[in-house]
C-alpha cells in the first residue's frame, strides 16, 4: 500500500508540474523563410555578377555585401536564430545548383567546397557585421 502511495505521489507530480522545454527558434516556419529569402538574394546576385564577367573573388565579395547591406536593414527579429552554418549550407545549394557549372563547380564536392569558400571570404568581407546576428 505504501508502494503504491509513494509512486501515486511521484505520479501526480510529474503529471501536474512537466519539465520545462523550450523549441528551437531554427525550426520556426519565420526563420526558414528568412533564409531561403537571404539565400536567394545572395544567390541571384552571385550569379549574376559570374554572367556579367566578374571573377569567383569579385562575384563573393560583391555578393556577401549587397546581401548584408539589405539583411542588415531588415526589420525582423528573427535574423538572429539563421545559424551561420546552416544559411552558409543552404547558399551553396542555390549556387551551385543555378550557376555552379559556369565555375566549374557542381554535385556534393562542389556545394561543400562553396560552403567552405563562401564562410571564408564572408569572414574576410565583414568581420564586423553578420548576415545571420
Amino acid at each position: 500500500m505504501l508502494r503504491f502511495l509513494f509512486s501515486f505521489i511521484i505520479f501526480s507530480i510529474v503529471l501536474l508540474h512537466p519539465l520545462n522545454t523550450f523549441a528551437s527558434h531554427t525550426s520556426d516556419p519565420t526563420v526558414s523563410l528568412l533564409q531561403s529569402r537571404i539565400s536567394k538574394n545572395f544567390s541571384r546576385k552571385f550569379c549574376n555578377a559570374i554572367q556579367n564577367g566578374f571573377s569567383k573573388d569579385e562575384a563573393m565579395t560583391s555578393a556577401i555585401i549587397k546581401t548584408e547591406n539589405i539583411a542588415s536593414f531588415l526589420y525582423n527579429p528573427q535574423k538572429k536564430w539563421i545559424e551561420k552554418e546552416d544559411l552558409a549550407n543552404q547558399i551553396s545549394i542555390k549556387v551551385i545548383n543555378q550557376c555552379g557549372w559556369s565555375f566549374g563547380l557542381g554535385g556534393k564536392e562542389g556545394i561543400d567546397y562553396f560552403k567552405s569558400y563562401f564562410l571564408e571570404i564572408y569572414e574576410k568581407t565583414t568581420p564586423e557585421r553578420k548576415l545571420s546576428s
